[in-house]
């Protein structure tokens, strides 16, 4: 294979290349899992009804997809940059591919201020301090998290991304008395009329939001040992893991709970792990804070690689681009992105904007998908890891078939 400019620059001492394939995982699973489902779940069973298992399972296959082509072009160009620099050497703009890394940088600025004032909610039940407060604390800590040594940052997110799975294991065997008590309601998995699949397809496109984050694996390629093979798995594994878990999850809820009330409950996990007499409130937020917590943590560790990145490819001030000579991490870029979305989360009242970056998301996967379809015309690829043809341009349709959803579901 013909090595491309940015492969050439890339060998000048830059980030360390220590993440493993299993340290990927849980960062994947974390970025993946975050809150999404612990609220997520009541909107799919109410669209869905008793089927909403097969909505998530509908979700996971769409992700994977998408998920493919992020594979192959993060072995095929390992940059910190990702779908800004796929873009580039695609469509070989600058203006495209520096707009593509802006629009990923907002969501990504929005998501965390997001994602931090939804974490002041579950701190009031052990400090009662202001919300503003309590989410800038949570952004301005683990803006200092993520500009340590990646071994160490990924690793506080690892410990918290088993913290936060072990919250869904628990709803998992509080509702296991379901399967037994609930096999009455057995056959509502099962749909076999039109309707019911129409309902799953709706549902499929609302829970595909919650695997958003997988992409976020290939911002980390600079630092990914042998990333021709760890990144390729840990993109997939961590989407099928994260399928499997929504699957039993969502089967265990729909069991445990009577289905009308499902959608009324604003955290019907935490009424599943409720019926079992050893469940502690108390220890059920402390997870749910720490799944929270976890995807301000991440992002933010994403958002400094990205916008080191655009500065190495000369997208951004070269100064963003600079690594720290003693923890090897992009603590400049870091401490950026850790401001803006400090001053977003303090400045601005708490205001659902997922469907904005949800769009915005999606028309970037629509436009990743699209430059691997040009690269497998232009420049295709004969030997690595590589994903058939046809993947690229029916991910591109999916994304952009979510995106036209958006209107009709609303």
């Amino acid at each position: 294979m013909i090595k491309c400019e940015a492969d050439i620059e890339l060998t000048r001492p830059g980030l360390r290349r220590v993440l493993g394939t299993p340290m990927l995982v849980l960062y994947g699973l974390g970025v993946i899992i975050g809150a999404g489902i612990y609220v997520l779940v009541g909107t799919i069973v109410a669209t869905a009804g008793g089927a909403a298992p097969w909505s998530f399972a509908l979700a996971g296959i769409l992700a994977a997809l998408t998920g493919l082509s992020y594979a192959e072009l993060s072995v095929r160009f390992p940059e910190a940059a990702g779908a800004a620099a796929y873009i580039k050497e695609a469509f070989g703009s600058d203006t495209l591919s520096r707009l593509m890394g802006l629009a990923v940088a907002a969501v990504v600025v929005v998501s965390t201020a997001s994602i931090a004032r939804g974490s002041a909610g579950y701190l009031q039940a052990f400090a009662q301090l202001p919300d503003s407060v309590i989410a800038g604390g949570v952004v301005a800590l683990f803006t200092g998290v993520a500009c340590l040594r990646v071994r160490d940052s990924v690793g506080i997110a690892a410990i918290m991304t088993a913290v936060e799975i072990g919250g869904l294991l628990l709803v998992i065997v509080a509702g296991l008395p379901a399967l037994s008590s609930g096999s009455d309601k057995l056959g509502e998995l099962l749909p076999l009329d039109i309707e019911a699949w129409t309902s799953i397809l709706v549902g499929g496109f609302l829970a595909f939001f919650a695997f958003i984050g997988f992409e976020n694996l290939a911002n980390m390629a600079e630092e990914a040992r042998t990333a021709e093979r760890t990144l390729p798995r840990a993109i997939l594994i961590s989407l099928g893991l994260s399928t499997l878990l929504y699957l039993v999850v969502t089967a265990v809820v729909v069991l445990a709970l009577p289905i009308d009330d499902v959608s009324s409950l604003s955290a019907p996990l935490l009424a599943v792990a409720a019926q079992a007499p050893w469940f502690s409130s108390k220890v059920f937020a402390g997870i749910a804070l720490l799944a929270v917590a976890n995807g301000v943590l991440l992002e933010l560790i994403m958002l400094g690689r990205l916008l080191y990145g655009m500065a190495r490819r000369e997208w951004l001030p070269s100064g963003l681009g600079a690594v720290s000579p003693r923890l090897r991490t992009p603590v400049r870029a870091t401490l950026l992105g850790g401001a803006i979305a400090f001053v977003l989360t303090v400045a601005l009242p708490f205001i659902s904007l997922v469907s904005v970056t949800s769009t915005i998301t999606l028309l970037v996967f629509a436009g990743v998908n699209l430059a691997l379809w040009k690269l497998h015309q232009s420049r295709p690829r004969t030997a690595g890891f590589r994903v058939p043809r046809f993947v690229p341009p029916f991910a591109a349709l999916a994304n952009l078939a979510l995106v036209l959803a958006q209107v009709f579901i609303r």
